[in-house]
């Protein structure tokens, strides 16, 4: 259990849990309800869904991940443990780890695990061992396929398909315990996708801040997917992270209204933490000689394509979209030791700007 509704535990806690409660059902020929596992945090008690033991020395268990305030979606996914007890060959180790059906496969370099293992990152791997090891009998070894019925089909609502896992989802964790959104799971998931591009050596990288930019951008440019870094709203956050990887150079591709924001300085794009995209609009408009009853008319505007109806209208909207992707190209570079074209798009990938090079 946790503390409170903004934390949960780790895909890694709950196959750490299973794969216990199935060695336990071994050992003690019973069904194992709950048992308490050690994280790197603190111990914390997991309830077995289902747990049975199928020979003298095979048994697995079954659990699944309480709802917590986050957009999970391994939220309530059930996670398999199957534990078999084998005659032990190798005095180093008595505990092995496997994947099964719905755990990811490793097929590009530069994430945590190597090409061709499954992927359970080394955290929960140490976990299970730790867990595990002083209980597994004397001169047995114990062999731990971690399975994820569903994984393969809920894979496809995570980066795993642009990091190159393929067949179903990884099983992660760092601490044991899952914090709602802040953002942590979700940067260390996204800036994953610099490592992959620098290990495959791939280069001319174009950062999206989302699924609708790269659809444009696969639409407009001569790209591949590989070349494509999601940015989700941690602009900021990213490009740093590029910067601190040697990428000095990229496109910055996106939608006006989610790309001005950037313009005005503002690096984190959710909406809930800053807008500012009709100030930012008006200013530019201003500069580039837009009247003050069309200026009102842009103040009052509910979203930048209503803005760029009325640019278009009086004849100033390339000018305009022209001043704030250089802007927006200008911000970067006081912040950040990068250099990057803007690319402005409208929602059909129509080009806004022409100030950028081709």
């Amino acid at each position: 259990m946790t503390d409170n509704n903004y934390t949960g535990v780790t895909t890694g806690t709950i196959a750490t849990a299973c794969s216990l409660a199935a060695l336990d059902a071994i050992l003690d020929s019973q069904e194992i309800a709950c048992v308490k596992v050690e994280t790197p945090k603190k111990a914390l008690d997991i309830i077995i869904d289902e747990c049975k033991k199928v020979s003298d020395v095979k048994a697995y268990a079954v659990a699944h991940k309480n709802p917590y305030n986050d957009p999970d979606v391994t939220v309530d996914l059930a996670i398999v443990s199957t534990v078999e007890l084998h005659e032990r060959t190798d005095e180093e180790v008595n505990v092995i780890i496997t994947g099964g059906e719905g755990v990811g496969i490793i097929t590009k370099p530069g994430l945590q695990i190597p090409v061709g293992q499954y992927a359970i990152n080394p955290v929960p791997r140490s976990m299970i061992i730790k867990n595990l090891t002083d209980k597994v009998p004397d001169g047995k070894i114990a062999k731990v396929t971690i399975s994820i019925p569903e994984g393969e089909k809920i894979a496809k609502k995570t980066m795993n398909p642009k990091l190159g896992i393929v067949g179903g989802i990884s099983v992660l964790g760092t601490t044991g315990i899952a914090r709602s959104m802040s953002s942590e799971a979700y940067k260390n998931s996204i800036v994953t996708q610099l490592d992959v591009a620098i290990a495959s050596n791939i280069d001319d990288l174009v950062f999206v801040p989302g699924n609708i930019g790269e659809k444009l951008a696969l639409k407009r440019l001569d790209i591949t997917k590989e070349q494509i870094v999601q940015t989700g709203n941690y602009v900021g956050f990213m490009f740093e992270e590029a910067e601190k990887r040697g990428i000095k150079k990229f496109t910055f591709f996106g939608h006006m209204g989610k790309l001005i924001k950037v313009a005005g300085g503002i690096f984190n794009t959710k909406h809930a933490v800053g807008d500012g995209r009709r100030e930012i609009m008006v200013c530019h408009a201003a500069i580039c000689g837009a009247g003050q009853k069309d200026l009102k008319r842009l103040f009052d505007s509910k979203t930048t394509d209503d803005m760029m109806d009325i640019l278009d209208e009086i004849g100033i909207s390339v000018e305009v979209s022209n001043s704030i992707a250089q802007a927006i190209h200008d911000r970067c570079m006081q912040r950040f030791d990068l250099d990057l074209n803007v690319f402005l798009v409208d929602m059909e990938g129509n080009y806004l700007n022409n100030n950028f090079i081709i």
